[in-house]
């Protein structure tokens, strides 16, 4: 009841903060026409700048939430500057440039480059040597950027940002850095016998929610300065217990004068046996969150629910209704070509959703999960590529089984479907321990799947000199993956374009007793318990793979491209992207294995390879496909697009795809 209170109040405030900005537009649009009113670029707020270090792929899944809670409740333009390490500049960028919030900008930094200045002082805490980076931001940001709100990526905000960069106006002209003052008692020194915490200025300062008057620090030689501080405790504290918030403390200790002390409600800290439910009263009351304790949602707090449902809105929140425009400040979020291209668009047109989709830009996070992968040395390596929704995440478990190698997965999923995932990921004994499985989430947007341009995330974030193209659904035969390399040699694949096709297979039966080699496969199929694959609904998709010859052979045997063939194929990942026009149900896999044929790759069979699709429900898309006419008829006229295209880019090579659609 509390989490669907606290989301209800939260779509309200943010319904009434929409109707506000349209009543002032439309109050400024109706006010005459005058260049005074109608310019409103001089009505656009100030540009707000904040500072995170962001290092490794729970830290970029973190500082999502952190970003949406700002975003929420914005009225100003940001300025992101994210000190990073390659794993979270990777992640970062990617999903930012998809995202494409108005009004923001990000700017990232290399945290190795500042390794250096920090790396010689010893750390206990969990955070390693990223805890202490935000000592260095006077040296890492922009030498001009005056002033920056500093924030942990723990953090969740309750209230505009604005409210706490005003904040900067009430500092003396002494003051350089504000805070809120530490909620446990640690820098008293009580917590237990013989306890010598770093030494600080009273309770001492938290540094989660740190405002820098960058501008000043520079000029009275912060650098040098906290530099010469921590030298001089580590004499006797040998090291850091809670990173760069002990230097801070012994900093300000010695310079008290130099701190504004911000309002407990700027920084309610949510560690254990903290004085945090001081810091407020009323929910109004509420402004940052800090989840500061290594145990997050599960730290005691009297009020912890309450504070656990504000930060699981924001977590499972679509962050595609961030993407609005801020009153008064100029557009920033769609690159002219796109947006000339929607214009292009015909709106009487009755494929005009199919192409409208074509031009979405979906946000994009990759690597959602821990990855780990080291390259082999031989570099014939294969990565199993495929693309899911929610429906299909059953099967992760019996690919993983079934495939040790590394795996590239795109899922579609909503924001609040992608934490779901994640805590069955991380619910699961299989797939918590395999770390060389890269998962990308594709967030949903508009009426289709995007199933190519899914599979395209999939295929383009996979590390290794082939790829195996295949569907979530099938399971490969056991020891493919090892089979698969051994080939990719045999045949010269690194200076050669073949496809290498997996022939494939089905069973009507949820449990199957899976085939552990060719011969027990053909007994099966034999005895009906197994099928060549679609052969009782769509025989042209695989008929050309010649079953009747599989059965017998030894050795790879090339196969010619026939209309409508859509094997599963492992190719060199420099592969042509799949064509994204297709969405929904039809033609995705058969327009790319026409443009591998166009590109005159051989199709080449393998003998001691298969792979068996599992049943399940048929998906919405299909069912759209056959209820819907006109869905079949824009699929058709997609088709006819695609063969021209074709035919412009291949020319001669082409033509057979023509004649075999008109023959069709």
């Amino acid at each position: 009841e509390k989490a669907s209170d606290m989301k209800s109040y939260i779509s309200e405030e943010l319904n009434m903060k929409f109707h506000i900005r349209e009543n002032v537009r439309d109050y400024v649009n109706s006010s005459g026409g005058t260049d005074e009113v109608t310019d409103l670029s001089s009505l656009c707020p100030q540009l707000i700048h904040v500072a995170c270090v962001c290092a490794g792929h729970n830290a970029s899944r973190d500082v999502v939430t952190l970003v949406k809670s700002v975003l929420f409740h914005r009225r100003n333009p940001l300025h992101f500057h994210f000190i990073t390490d390659t794993v979270a500049n990777r992640i970062l960028s990617s999903l930012f440039q998809s995202w494409m919030v108005p009004s923001v900008q990000v700017s990232f930094y290399d945290a190795d480059e500042l390794k250096s200045e920090v790396s010689w002082i010893p750390n206990k805490h969990y955070s390693g040597i990223y805890g202490l980076m935000k000592l260095t931001l006077t040296k890492a940001l922009p030498s001009d950027l005056s002033k920056v709100i500093v924030l942990d990526t723990d953090i969740t905000f309750a209230t505009d940002i604005a409210e706490l960069w005003g904040i900067f106006r009430k500092f003396t002209d002494k003051q350089v850095i504000g805070l809120v003052e530490n909620q446990s008692d640690w820098y008293l020194g009580n917590l237990w016998k013989n306890h010598k915490p770093w030494p600080a200025l009273g309770r001492g300062f938290n540094t989660g929610v740190i405002l820098l008057y960058l501008e000043r620090l520079r000029r009275i030689g912060w650098e040098q300065m906290w530099r010469l501080t921590a030298e001089r405790e580590l004499m006797s504290m040998l090291s850091t217990s809670l990173a760069d918030q002990d230097i801070f403390n012994a900093f300000i200790k010695q310079n008290p004068v130099l701190v504004h002390q911000l309002p407990c409600f700027w920084n309610v800290q949510l560690s254990d046996h903290t004085r945090s439910e001081q810091c407020y009263t009323e929910v109004s009351d509420l402004k940052v969150i800090h989840w500061n304790s290594p145990k997050k949602l599960r730290v005691k707090n009297k009020h912890v629910e309450f504070f656990r449902n504000l930060y699981l809105t924001f977590l499972e929140y679509d962050g595609n209704l961030l993407r609005r425009e801020l009153f008064g400040c100029p557009s920033q979020a769609s690159p002219e070509t796109l947006q000339a291209a929607l214009e292009e668009l015909d709106e009487d047109d009755q494929c005009y959703d199919f192409r409208r989709e074509r031009l979405t830009v979906h946000r994009v996070h990759l690597y959602f999960l821990q990855y780990e992968y080291t390259p082999t040395e031989d570099d014939t390596d294969v990565t199993l590529v495929a693309q899911l929704s929610m429906d299909r995440l059953q099967m992760l478990e019996a690919i993983c089984k079934h495939w040790e190698g590394p795996i590239s997965l795109a899922l579609y999923m909503s924001d609040a479907e992608a934490q779901q995932f994640l805590r069955y990921a991380q619910a699961s004994e299989v797939l918590k321990n395999r770390k060389n499985v890269g998962y990308h989430i594709v967030y949903k947007e508009g009426q289709f799947y995007p199933v190519n341009l899914v599979r395209n995330v999939a295929l383009k974030n996979a590390n290794t000199p082939y790829v195996f193209l295949t569907d979530v659904d099938f399971l490969p035969m056991y020891g493919l993956y090892d089979y698969l390399r051994k080939t990719v040699v045999q045949l010269d694949m690194a200076h050669t374009k073949k496809a290498l096709v997996v022939p494939a297979f089905e069973t009507l039966r949820y449990r199957l007793s899976f085939p552990k080699s060719k011969a027990e496969l053909l007994s099966m199929l034999d005895m009906g318990t197994l099928y060549t694959f679609r052969y009782h609904v769509w025989p042209k998709g695989h008929a050309p793979t010649n079953y009747a010859k599989w059965r017998t052979a030894t050795t790879p045997y090339k196969v010619e491209w026939e209309p409508d063939f859509e094997p599963y194929v492992v190719v060199r990942r420099d592969c042509p992207e799949y064509d994204q026009r297709f969405v929904g149900f039809g033609w995705n896999k058969v327009s790319h294995i026409m443009e591998l044929d166009a590109q005159e790759y051989d199709l080449m069979v393998l003998p001691n390879a298969f792979m068996i699709h599992m049943p399940h429900a048929p998906s919405f898309d299909i069912s759209k496909f056959r209820s819907s006419s006109s869905y079949r008829n824009c699929l058709n006229t997609l088709k006819d697009e695609f063969h021209q295209d074709l035919s412009r880019k291949y020319g001669s090579a082409a033509l057979k795809y023509l004649t075999a659609q008109r023959n069709i």
